[in-house]
């Protein structure tokens, strides 16, 4: 028992999955606490958005990250467990940014990376969709700085299973938050 709190203080001390000073996430499309535009929205669900990834640049990862990671999670959703919006594993760790529409149908990721499967059930982007009239949602925008390569996921991979293995391999993470509401 004492080896376990001593490794478990060793983690909470290292930031291990925290955020890291100088670590961020930005974005041409979307604001840090502003509405997500339309374009962002999901296409189905009583909702006519365009369901385009938005544009994420990052810079600062912490010294040893080997590739990335995003998710798209809102904690508001009113499952229980949250919904997830978008995963995506191994990214290079020579990838700084993508461009708008990169996780949608059509969109270009860089070589190798992989797409889990969202809670609408398939894999790729999925934009908001919360129900009409609950409170504005809010949409988390995390990248993830990785100590290793590549995450044995593929695009079957759940939000859960995804982040399970993020957290067990995270040197650090960033994250812009978006609201929408209808």
């Amino acid at each position: 028992m004492q080896a376990f709190l001593s490794a478990s203080l060793i983690l909470s001390a290292s930031g291990i999955g925290a955020d890291v000073a100088g670590f961020r996430v930005t974005s041409s499309d979307i604001a840090d606490g502003a509405t997500l535009p339309h374009k962002h929205v999901f296409n189905g669900f009583g909702c006519d958005g365009d369901n385009l990834s938005p544009q994420l640049s990052w810079s600062g990862a912490p010294a040893g990250t080997r590739s990335f990671a995003i998710t798209v999670y809102d904690p508001d959703a009113p499952t229980g467990s949250g919904w997830w919006h978008w995963t995506v594993v191994n990214l290079p760790a020579t990838t700084t940014s993508l461009p708008t529409g990169a996780g949608s149908a059509g969109g270009t990721l860089p070589a190798g990376a992989v797409q889990g499967r969202t809670d609408y059930g398939q894999s790729g982007y999925g934009g908001a969709a919360p129900p009409a009239g609950d409170k504005p949602h809010r949409y988390q925008f995390t990248v993830w700085a990785l100590g290793v390569d590549t995450l044995p996921l593929d695009e079957n991979a759940s939000g859960a299973m995804v982040g399970f293995m993020l957290n067990a391999n995270a040197l650090g993470k960033a994250t812009l938050t978006a609201t929408y509401g209808r």
